[in-house]
Order: C-alpha cells, then sequence, then structure tokens
C-alpha cells in the first residue's frame, strides 16, 4: 500500500494563542515556527498531501509562500481556546473527503513540532498498519521521573505524595509512564469519523527520545526550542525550501 496516496495530512494551527501571540509563525531559527515542522514533512509528502488547518489570513500567506495551499478558513466554532485538535482533523477530513476522495489514515502534525523527524513518521505510520485493532499512534516520551512518586500541594501548604503507597519504592520497581510528546498522531479515518479519542481507542505509542520533545507555551520555552533547534537538527535544514 502506498502511504502518500491513503494519507492526509492536517497541521492544526489556530491563530489565536494567548501565551506567547501568533506562537505558530513565531521567528524561530530565523523561519516562522510552523515553517520547520512543514519542511521535514516536505521530505516524503508532497504539498497535495497537506492541509492546514488555520482562522488566520497570515499564517495562510505564510504556508503558501512555500507552495502549500490553504483549501478553507476554519470555521470560528473550531478556532475558540477550549476546541481540541479532534474535532478540528475531523473536519479537515470532512473535506479533503467530500472534494477529493476518501482515504485511510489521518497524520495529524503540530505546528510547535520543531524537532520532527520524518523517519519516525513513517514508522508510526507503518506500525498503525501493522494492527488491524489499533485505531491511533500517538507520538510519546517517557516522563524523567516515576509519576507513583509525585506530590501535590494541599490547601493548607502542605505537600502530600498522590501515591503514598510508593514511598519506599525503588525508581526501577516502578512502572514505567509516558506522555504526549505534542508532535503528531497517527489516526485509522473509521476512527476519526466516530470521534473517537485516546480516552476511547486502541492506542499505540510512538517513543521519541526526550531530548526531541519540546512543549512550547512560554518565552522560556522558545528560548530552548531554539537552542534545541540548533544543536540537534538545524544544519539539516534547507532555510529557503519550498514544496514541489
Amino acid at each position: 500500500m502506498n502511504i502518500e496516496e491513503n494519507l492526509l495530512i492536517v497541521v492544526p494551527a489556530r491563530g489565536g494563542s494567548k501565551r506567547i501571540p501568533n506562537k505558530n509563525i513565531k521567528n524561530l531559527c530565523g523561519q516562522p515556527m510552523i515553517y520547520w515542522p512543514l519542511q521535514e514533512l516536505s521530505k516524503k509528502f508532497s504539498s497535495k498531501k497537506i492541509i492546514v488547518s488555520t482562522d488566520d489570513k497570515n499564517i495562510i500567506s505564510i504556508v503558501e509562500r512555500i507552495g502549500l495551499k490553504v483549501p478553507f478558513v476554519r470555521p470560528k466554532n473550531l478556532s475558540d481556546d477550549f476546541t481540541g485538535t479532534t474535532p478540528v482533523a475531523s473536519h479537515a477530513l470532512k473535506w479533503y473527503e467530500d472534494n477529493i476522495k476518501k482515504i485511510d489514515f489521518v497524520l495529524i502534525v503540530y505546528p510547535t513540532a520543531v524537532m520532527l523527524n520524518i523517519n519516525d513518521v513513517i514508522k508510526a505510520i507503518e506500525l498503525l498498519k501493522s494492527d488491524a485493532t489499533c485505531e491511533l499512534v500517538m507520538s510519546a516520551t517517557e516522563f524523567p521521573f516515576p509519576i507513583q512518586r509525585g506530590v501535590y500541594i494541599k490547601k493548607n501548604g502542605f505537600a502530600k505524595m498522590f501515591y503514598p503507597k510508593y514511598y519506599k519504592t525503588r525508581s526501577q520497581d516502578l512502572i514505567s509512564s509516558y506522555h504526549d510528546a505534542g508532535q503528531f498522531y497517527v489516526w485509522k479515518s473509521d476512527s476519526l469519523r466516530k470521534n473517537k479519542t485516546l480516552v476511547n481507542s486502541n492506542t499505540k505509542l510512538f517513543q521519541i527520545d526526550r531530548n526531541y520533545v519540546i512543549d512550547i507555551d512560554t518565552p522560556t520555552d522558545m528560548n530552548i526550542a531554539e537552542t534545541k533547534l540548533k544543536l540537534f537538527q538545524f544544519d539539516k535544514f534547507n532555510k529557503n525550501f519550498k514544496f514541489k
């Protein structure tokens, strides 16, 4: 099965970020942030397979400059602070299947996934294809410290363990735990059409090295992302690419 023929890529890029205004197109290593994951995707996929779902004219202008066409403006009801990724991807999938053709897989890539590696994406797609019972593959990374030994602050100001029974348990004896790496998800289209999510679907994890994971929510995160990009991948990029 040809991967590209049966796959739609959705990049959800809303314009209304609060903590970092215009985050998805904020300058990072001399280019708008969204530029970096799109360039990595261009190593395998053509512009015809990518939909940038956005409500922002500046984002539209930037992605069109590098050869992508934005076929629709995301509706206002899918552009607020509370709309999750799944309904945005479902909307893009419906548009694509109504106007182009039916497809089997949907790859969702965040515009903040500046450390995206195309080889990880391909392996995750293959992982989903190889298991008939799997509905979703999510990029994930291991927590740096056992969550079973986490603490929180009570109303009286004192600390309490979430799971006191693990107080004396050695870290190496605890089950490893993971969190969303914030890079990509690969869905089987049937499950996405049914509005399934992580909590009610058969999900496998594609593990990403923690060095390549950064959640960009603050100016400090931006600085860390720029440092990581320069340290690990910046020399691999074409600083002036365009989709074919």
